[in-house]
């Protein structure tokens, strides 16, 4: 997105805005049609990868790798660090910052959600939404099917099992489990 405009700010600012706005809806649409020709190249087709990786993602460096298929809602709001790893069917909803750390591994069919909706019918009726950002620290391993709720924080050398539920800040040097996850055993 060129210029960020006031509906934009509110998004990923954690303000209740309006998801159904013509501006968030044309930008979901230009993110649907990057993600679409991504998902539907040739495996080695690594070039043409990078380059639409390029266009859609906040930041990343040089080292990473995103199996196919891939989907997020807008792309700019993820910044992935060094070494990133993400195995088939990751799903990010990026409506605020979804900030990654260095040598970070995701299992396949692994959700990142910022997107959050009122408990009131009406209110939910209406499109009205707020995002809270998540962030995951450095050497992170995400177990396969794993969910990440609004608003976590994970802390660095976490391990993440397979399934699990992370709706709650997660410290460093842990293994977590479960729905709702809760610590295993520290490391």
């Amino acid at each position: 997105m060129e210029e960020k405009s006031e509906i934009w700010e509110k998004m990923i600012s954690g303000e209740i805005y309006d998801a159904s706005h013509p501006q968030l809806i044309g930008e979901l649409e230009k993110t649907r049609e990057l993600i679409w020709e991504f998902n539907n190249l040739r495996p080695s087709q690594k070039k043409e990868m990078r380059a639409i990786i390029d266009k859609l993602l906040g930041s990343h460096t040089e080292n990473f790798q995103i199996n196919q298929p891939f989907r997020c809602d807008y792309g700019s709001n993820i910044h992935i660090g060094d070494n990133f790893f993400a195995n088939f069917n990751l799903t990010i909803l990026d409506e605020a910052e979804v900030r990654i750390g260095d040598n970070c591994f995701i299992g396949p069919n692994v959700s990142i959600y910022t997107a959050c909706h009122p408990l009131d019918a009406e209110n939910r009726n209406r499109a009205l939404e707020w995002a809270e950002p998540v962030t995951i620290g450095n050497n992170v391993w995400i177990g396969g099917s794993a969910t990440l709720l609004p608003g976590v924080k994970v802390g660095d050398n976490v391990v993440i099992g397979g399934g699990a539920v992370v709706c709650k800040d997660v410290p460093d040097n842990v293994v977590i489990g479960g729905n709702p996850a809760k610590i295993i055993k520290k490391l």
